[in-house]
């Protein structure tokens, strides 16, 4: 089987978990199939301070980000700035024209900000603090033409958005299983000790997404 190569795009104040349950969970899928290569990627190469001052290396900026199948767009406080920085879009859009674009959490409004999610379904984290607008209410306000839904992951295609926080381990496991084969993912979901769901995204109670009220500025 040929090799696949992840591309993990990290920001300032990406939250941690992201990193975890994506990189995190590669990393542990190569115990399994070192066929699975990943590669972290930021504006610029070097340091990245992440929420709550955890700092990580991505030893690639934008413009020397190696050649990879998947793009994986992480969520966190920032997602309102990195939707709107064109370089970021741009690259989005260029790695979107030749292979997978993947988004975990609050990934799915710079995603959005692409408009590689236009006409199409997609879910992001779909709880937040009491009083502060839901992501997935935000989505819908910020990005009409995209139709939000409650669901571990939605796979589009070409394009795949998971839910808040954790799901993201779903919405990876998911990958693997889709380019790797189901016995990958299910053998990493084992070794991990985690409850996946590998018969659809979809949660078993669904609910319709929360009605938006202020607009945050700074929501995950």
């Amino acid at each position: 089987m040929p090799t696949i190569r992840f591309i993990i795009h990290v920001y300032a104040d990406v939250e941690p978990i992201d990193v975890g349950a994506t990189f995190g969970v590669l990393s542990m899928a190569r115990r399994i199939d070192p066929g699975i290569e990943m590669a972290l990627v930021a504006r610029e190469a070097g340091n990245v301070r992440l929420a709550n001052g955890l700092e990580i290396v991505a030893p690639h900026s934008l413009d020397d980000c190696p050649a990879g199948d998947v793009l994986m767009i992480l969520g966190g406080a920032a997602w309102p700035e990195q939707s709107k920085d064109e370089r970021t879009l741009a690259f989005i859009r260029s790695f979107g024209a030749r292979g997978l674009v993947a988004s975990v959490c609050t990934g799915a409004l710079i995603v959005a900000g692409a408009g590689l999610l236009d006409g199409k379904t997609a879910t992001t984290r779909r709880h937040a603090p009491r009083g502060v607008d839901t992501p997935l209410a935000l989505m819908e306000t910020l990005y009409p033409k995209v139709r939000g839904t409650e669901a571990r992951y939605v796979d589009s295609g070409p394009v795949v958005t998971g839910g808040g926080v954790v799901l993201a381990v779903d919405t990876t496991l998911h990958l693997i299983g889709r380019f790797r084969g189901h016995g990958i993912a299910a053998e990493t979901a084992r070794i991990i000790e985690y409850p996946w769901h590998p018969d659809g995204g979809e949660f078993e109670t669904a609910r319709p997404p929360l009605a938006g009220g202020e607009v945050a500025s700074r929501n995950r």
